[in-house]
Order: C-alpha cells, then structure tokens, then sequence
C-alpha cells in the first residue's frame, strides 16, 4: 500500500460523484413538474477520505404545461405559485448548476460526473428530461448510469429510508427540513461518504491489484490527445 497515492480521478474511473436531488409536482418525468435541484459536489482529502463539498440549490419555474399533483406538493411543501419565489426557468438552474459540476470535474481531473441519488434513477430520470426540454447539449452527467445510496446504505447499514440510514450513520437528520432539495443532497452526500470511506481498506487493496494487472490508468483520461473540455467526452456504455 506504501505506492497508494489518492486520486479522485483514479476512484471511480474517472467519475466524478455529484449528488443530486429533485422536489417535482409529481412521479413522472417526462410530464410532471421539476421544482427545485440541489447538486453536492463530492471532494477527496490527501488521505484519501470522500467528504462534502459545496452545495448548489435551486427553485425551479415549472415548464409549460406541467403536471402538478397536489399530494407531492403536501409532502415537499413548496408552492410553486407563491410570488416571491426565487424560481430559474430549467435553462438556467441547470447552466449553473452543470457551470459548479464543470469546475469541480475540471479540478479533480475527472473525464465525466456520474449522479449519486437516494433512489438515483429517480433524480437521473428528472435531470435528464429537464435537459432534454431545455435544449442543453452539453451534459456533464452519465447518461444512464448512477451511484444509488438506496443500494449501499441497505448493503452497509441495513436500511434503505434516507431518515434511518444517516441516524444509523450517526448523521443529525431533521424531518422538519427533509423534503428539501438541498437538506436531502447534503445529508445523501454525507451517506455516501461515511459508506464509502468505509470502504476505504478494500479500495486500496484493489487499486493495488489493478496496478498488478496493468490498469495503470483505471479508465482515466490523463493521455495527452484528451479532449480540453471533460463534458465533451462521449459517453461510454457503461460505468
């Protein structure tokens, strides 16, 4: 382990995670509101240990024609019609929240981001649509593939609900302020850290092994005919 140096750009292939979580007006994603996204960027100490980083939180205007169902709207709580809402149409809030993505990506030497979620297909489905309906071409995110806390806080924890798996965690979680896009990023991203960083041992004896085998760069783009812009990096099929 005296070789292991951390690298963000070497622990998960090149990915970068960014968590993300959306409140709709509904389950749909292709007619059902978008109303607020939150994206986490995910940061790696010199020892190598995943923490949070910076938080990037938006109300979303609902696009025209949206589907609205007034029971998601008792359990996240928003009204989407009050007048000093501070709402982006869906152009802008992603532009900045795929601008904050960029950077981090950029700083961590990382070809691709890939969305971490609680129920990742669900924010991934949403986040898609939403770039789909905007016209936005240059998508920093996988397209298809997610890391879900769902999957690895049942495997490590024993518990599938957001709530109980930050409290078994030994997370602060505030009901009072779930249902918020950004509450629920910070404490899914401080999840898939604790999760992760748990794993650290079993990592290194990996990164180890695939050195041995010649995976020198572990699906990394560090070669010199790599594109300037990591966003313009075509997608693989798989993660």
């Amino acid at each position: 382990m005296s070789d292991f140096v951390p690298s963000m750009a070497r622990r998960f292939r090149g990915f970068l995670p960014i968590v993300v979580d959306v409140e709709t007006g509904g389950f749909h994603a292709s007619t059902d509101a978008l109303l607020e996204i939150a994206a986490v960027i995910i940061e790696m100490g010199p020892d190598g240990l995943l923490r949070r980083g910076e938080t990037h939180s938006y109300h979303v205007k609902a696009f025209e024609g949206a589907r609205i169902d007034p029971a998601s709207l008792a359990v996240n709580g928003i009204d989407p019609f009050h007048p000093l809402r501070p709402a982006l149409p869906e152009h802008d809030a992603l532009t900045r929240i795929f601008r904050a993505v960029r950077d981090a990506m950029t700083a961590a030497k990382c070809k691709r981001a890939i969305l971490v979620g609680h129920n990742s297909s669900f924010d991934l489905g949403f986040l898609n649509a939403a770039v789909a309906r905007a016209g936005i071409k240059r998508n920093p995110f996988h397209p298809f593939s997610s890391f879900d806390t769902v999957s690895l806080a049942g495997a490590a924890l024993g518990q599938t609900v957001l709530a109980k798996a930050a409290k078994i965690a030994g997370l602060d979680f505030d009901s009072g302020s779930a249902h918020s896009a950004g509450y629920d990023a910070e404490r899914t991203a401080e999840l898939f850290c604790i999760v992760c960083n748990a794993l650290q041992g079993h990592y290194v004896e990996a990164e180890m092994r695939a050195q041995a085998l010649g995976w020198s760069d572990n699906g990394t783009e560090e070669r010199t005919n790599a594109p300037a812009d990591p966003a313009a990096v075509a997608p693989e099929t798989g993660i």
